[in-house]
């Protein structure tokens, strides 16, 4: 994908597959964090409050993510497990066919937003 100037750009230009789920993690981090901007950096969509990337997610060729700072994703690590996602230390993949409950979404991102300290 090309530079994107915003959210809707950015969701507009990924896989067509992935649009929806991209759409829907867009609305419950929005809703979850109403306070935060909407941004985009390094190349992705994401949430900042106060100067701190809080949230971010990504399309790339055969997957999406979200990205929440460190401890979030240590702290939801059985959720995380148990919904049969694979993480990494700041990251989630998924896909349409086995997207983010919404519920862990919305934990990831309030813990996200504590561990910031906004």
């Amino acid at each position: 994908m090309r530079t994107i100037a915003d959210h809707d750009a950015y969701i507009a230009a990924a896989p067509e597959a992935f649009r929806p789920a991209l759409t829907n993690v867009r609305m419950l981090l929005s809703r979850v964090l109403p306070e935060a901007d909407e941004i985009v950096a390094y190349d992705m969509p994401g949430f900042s409050i106060g100067g701190s990337v809080v949230a971010s997610f990504a399309a790339f060729s055969k997957q999406c993510g979200l990205y929440v700072l460190p401890g979030a994703i240590a702290e939801h690590a059985e959720e995380i497990a148990a919904a049969g996602l694979k993480a990494t230390k700041t990251g989630i993949t998924f896909s349409p066919r086995r997207p983010i409950p919404d519920d862990l979404v919305e934990q990831l991102a309030r813990t996200s937003r504590e561990r910031a300290g906004v």
